[in-house]
């Protein structure tokens, strides 16, 4: 079969994307409009004004990628777009977007899950540097700011099946580290600050307890019905609201809040706070609670993962999403994964957050199959891979 080269279109979030990407396997293009500076005065997303934002930058964005492919409307095959789960608002630009363009130019419309694509995002790569041999049973650790989950991936022909075999019970890890970080009045987004400031902590120095989750997920469905926890495969579910109370309490405890709103104040002046800026207005016991938080969300993380995969008796591993661009996650994957002579792939750390190359690339195996949305889909923030 021909080349095929899809515009993929990412609208889930505060990220406004679009990427055109060949037959699944070749990265031509890939624009990123980011909304950080929209949403940092408020420490998170708020999505009204990331709708808005969406807006404004989806015609410029979708035109570069094009441009920087040196392809036109024309002359792509077809076009994918996000249909969730993500925020309404959001997908709804880039969905509406994405039909009209189909549409005006008679062109096939895929519909992809965003967790999909942040799987397809390291097979995308993979399969640039030349590695097309992927054994399986493949197990997907998708982590960021809205999703922790862990999938067992299967492929027959050219389509995937994914079953969910572990979730967050309460906050994604993603979220977690924003929302330390924001207790701790060093900025927004959280988890690229704390993974630096980490290094100059010592991360034994605060002991945090794992989460124990002691009663089955009220949310446990097969086949849409809800079922008992003795009827289902075992589970591996995360949970993270305890360690955020519980840095709330050390907070507390240690009478820091002065000092933090002190630190919160000075780097409100800073518009692009580097990290000397953080270590400046941050003393020791800041730092090591810092590490600490960090080390425990790891070994959460990586315990969790490596106990599924020796369960399921997986041959590959994928760590993927915003949160695999940690270098101490990346760091504590290689080493304990090697011990247990368990391949681990991520992706780049460009394609670690969300992008519109891993969309286009999660697009291609339905692409082959004619699997192509009605013009009447719409959003889905809560939708569900399968």
């Amino acid at each position: 079969m021909s080349d095929a080269y899809i515009l993929g279109i990412e609208s889930s979030c505060d990220e406004t994307a679009a990427a055109v990407v060949r037959s699944g396997e070749q990265l031509i293009s890939n624009v990123v409009a980011s909304q950080i500076a929209t949403h940092q005065p408020y420490g998170g997303v708020v999505p009204e004004l990331a709708s808005r934002e969406h807006l404004k930058a989806i015609v410029p964005v979708v035109r570069q990628a094009l441009h920087e492919a040196r392809h036109t409307y024309d002359s792509v095959d077809a076009i994918a777009v996000t249909r969730g789960p993500g925020l309404a608002g959001s997908l709804l630009v880039g969905i509406s977007y994405a039909k009209a363009l189909a549409f005006a130019l008679d062109k096939p419309l895929i519909s992809v899950n965003h967790l999909e694509g942040h799987i397809h995002a390291v097979l995308l790569e993979e399969r640039q540097k030349g590695n097309h041999e992927l054994q399986f049973p493949v197990l997907a650790l998708v982590v960021s700011g809205g999703h922790t989950h862990l999938y067992l991936a299967s492929q027959r022909d050219s389509s995937w099946t994914y079953e969910n075999i572990g979730h967050t019970r309460d906050d994604a890890a993603g979220e977690a580290f924003d929302k330390v970080a924001k207790l701790l009045g060093l900025g927004y987004p959280g988890g690229p600050v704390i993974d630096r400031m980490s290094a100059r902590g010592d991360p034994r120095a605060v002991k945090f307890p794992p989460a124990q989750i002691k009663h089955p997920d009220r949310r446990g469905r097969l086949d849409g019905k809800a079922v008992e926890a003795e009827e289902t495969r075992r589970r591996f579910d995360f949970s993270y609201s305890g360690i955020k109370t519980a840095i709330l309490r050390y907070v507390e405890a240690h009478d820091m809040r002065s000092s933090i709103e002190e630190r919160r104040q000075a780097l409100a002046n800073i518009a692009k706070p580097k990290v000397e800026d953080y270590l400046a207005h941050c003393d020791g016991q800041t730092l090591n609670l810092v590490a600490s938080f960090q080390r425990a969300m790891v070994e959460d993380l990586v315990e969790k993962t490596l106990a599924a995969a020796q369960e399921f008796e997986v041959a590959t591993l994928f760590v993927t999403g915003g949160v695999a661009a940690n270098a101490e996650l990346r760091q504590t994957f290689e080493r304990e994964a090697a011990r247990e002579g368990l391949p681990v792939f991520f992706p780049s750390r460009p394609l670690s957050t969300d992008n519109a190359a891993m969309i286009a690339a999660a697009a291609y195996p339905k692409f082959l199959a004619k699997d192509f949305a009605p013009m009447d889909f719409s959003a889905e923030a809560g939708l569900v891979l399968r």
